[in-house]
């Protein structure tokens, strides 16, 4: 019986990732056709009933107890951002008039101003669809001429999967790439429609087989802080520390910035590349009035 809709897809993704021997699950007698427990596996590890529990993952259960859920999230192993997301896929919390975002989002002058500021640090400010919003000359000098782009490419999960140039920017490719991924995931509420957000999955779905395995994965990631190995031309491959700070009251951008460690190899070859030309860069106002980089 297939489970229906998001919550079994997310359950069934996640019963996948177990293996029942390290469960302290018996040897099955019975051949097993798929990776992972199965539902009445679960149900049992849980202490509910397998019919319960099939019924949970298809959808057809309604309000479900704090006990049963906890039992579940543990059974399954859950991190504290997968129990949130499994709670929210339970019980929903009701909206009046459930509305896509809007299509459009732009950096306000102060977020623009603060980017250009924080040079020769590099930094991005994304919107919550990895819509690069600003940038500065040194994430230009870093990363990518953002603002050569045409403006709908100007996003991180397009550009990861699109241009073979990050394959060599990003030496840990597929790890930036399944982070990115599982952070567009975790940013879907499936009961708040997101026209561009699902647009964008479709897109890359069709277009990149691998966005396409990373998304049925159900990996669920929120940006903080951490470590990851750049590569460019010139100085070769920087080890630099990243930091992710949420922006209040923006429909969720975020802002990214990277620093090498005082005194590394890293922290020169930065230096090398941030001495380069200051050239300015150019804002353009919108008719919303915020501000935007051409």
């Amino acid at each position: 019986m297939a489970s229906a809709g998001p919550l079994g897809q997310f359950l069934r993704s996640r019963r996948e990732r177990i293996d029942p021997e390290s469960a302290g699950l018996p040897p099955s007698p019975i051949p097993r056709r798929g990776r992972g427990l199965r539902r009445e596996e679960v149900a049992t590890l849980a202490g509910v009933s397998v019919d319960y529990y099939a019924r949970l993952e298809q959808g057809r259960i309604g309000n479900v107890s704090d006990q049963v859920l906890t039992a579940i999230e543990d059974t399954l192993r859950l991190d504290p951002l997968e129990r949130e997301h499994l709670r929210g896929l339970v019980n929903p919390v009701p909206v009046r008039a459930p509305r896509s975002r809007p299509a459009k989002t732009g950096a306000r002058l102060g977020l623009r101003t603060l980017v250009e500021a924080m040079d020769p640090v590099p930094a991005i400010l994304q919107g919550p669809r990895m819509e690069v919003l600003a940038w500065n000359r040194a994430a230009t000098v870093l990363l990518a001429d953002f603002g050569a782009m045409a403006p709908a490419d100007r996003n991180i999960a397009r550009w990861l999967f699109l241009d073979p140039v990050t394959r060599t920017r990003y030496p840990d490719w597929e790890e930036v790439a399944t982070s990115t991924v599982a952070a567009l995931r975790a940013n879907h509420n499936p009961h708040r429609p997101d026209g561009p957000l699902e647009k964008l999955v479709g897109e890359l779905s069709v277009a990149s087989e691998e966005f396409a395995r990373y998304w049925a994965d159900y990996r669920l990631f929120k940006h903080g802080h951490g470590k990851k190995r750049i590569f460019h031309p010139t100085v070769g491959v920087l080890a630099l520390n990243y930091e992710t700070l949420q922006i209040a009251d923006s429909g969720g951008q975020f802002l990214s910035a990277y620093t090498a460690d005082a005194g590394s190899p890293s922290a020169e070859k930065l230096g090398i590349l941030m001495s380069w030309g200051r050239e300015p860069i150019e804002t353009a106002k919108t008719d919303d009035g915020e501000y935007r980089t051409e």
